[in-house]
């Protein structure tokens, strides 16, 4: 039986012009996690990450940390929607830069509402794949792990979208129960999966094993 570790990026750069890039503190919660998984004695025998900045730079933090290198596998189906295209799609009208916390949760608000009606087909966002091709990225990447990592274990990068939609495929959930998994995600958090050849089963969802410090407290972080 093989484990599959899937994390989600370290803390990026909500509100910035470009938030595919992490913070500072997101570049040390990802080496943070890297010290653990050498800690608990795991190696990888496999990597795969999404093709964006924040994912292949939480990988390099995860490794510097492990004191591992290694080549990993770019697997673009791991990648986050859009939430910009997503939140468009229900709210034309542009939206400030939120400044402050009844602003950050407006604009969560909206984006689950845009998730929601993506998800259900209600809504095309300008420049994603329909909800069906996003799941069928996210699935064929725990094809591949199934096939070809046997009794292996594995660590793949990506983001809330794509993890908890991964979630959602092996727990059977109805699509708007992932949106709530999805928001509820924090920053470098561990799930893992046990599988073999034939399925994969969820063991833990969203850890900080990593965190679990009262000093590090003010390293949690969801965006």
């Amino acid at each position: 039986m093989g484990t599959l570790y899937l994390v989600r990026h370290g803390q990026a750069s909500f509100g910035a012009d470009d938030y595919d890039q992490l913070s500072e503190l997101g570049h040390r919660q990802s080496v943070r996690l890297g010290a653990w998984f050498a800690h608990q004695g795991i190696r990888f025998d496999g990597l795969i990450a999404g093709t964006l900045r924040r994912h292949r730079q939480t990988l390099a933090g995860i490794l510097e940390g492990m004191g591992q290198a290694g080549e990993h596998l770019a697997w673009p189906g791991l990648n986050e929607y859009d939430s910009e295209a997503v939140i468009a799609a229900v709210h034309p009208a542009p939206l400030e830069r939120p400044t402050s916390p009844e602003m950050v949760r407006h604009h969560f608000r909206l984006l689950r509402d845009g998730l929601v009606q993506w998800m259900a087909g209600a809504t095309a966002p300008r420049g994603m794949p329909s909800y069906a091709e996003f799941v069928a990225g996210v699935a064929g990447a725990l094809d591949h792990v199934r096939a070809n990592h046997a009794g292996q274990a594995v660590l793949v990068v990506s983001s809330g979208g794509p993890i908890s939609t991964a979630v959602g495929q092996v727990l059977e959930l109805k699509p708007a129960v992932t949106v709530e998994l999805n928001l509820r995600m924090r920053n470098t958090s561990v799930t893992e999966f046990t599988f073999t050849p034939k399925r994969h089963a969820l063991v833990s969802f969203n850890g900080l094993p990593h965190l679990d410090d009262p000093q590090l407290r003010g390293w949690i972080t969801h965006a």
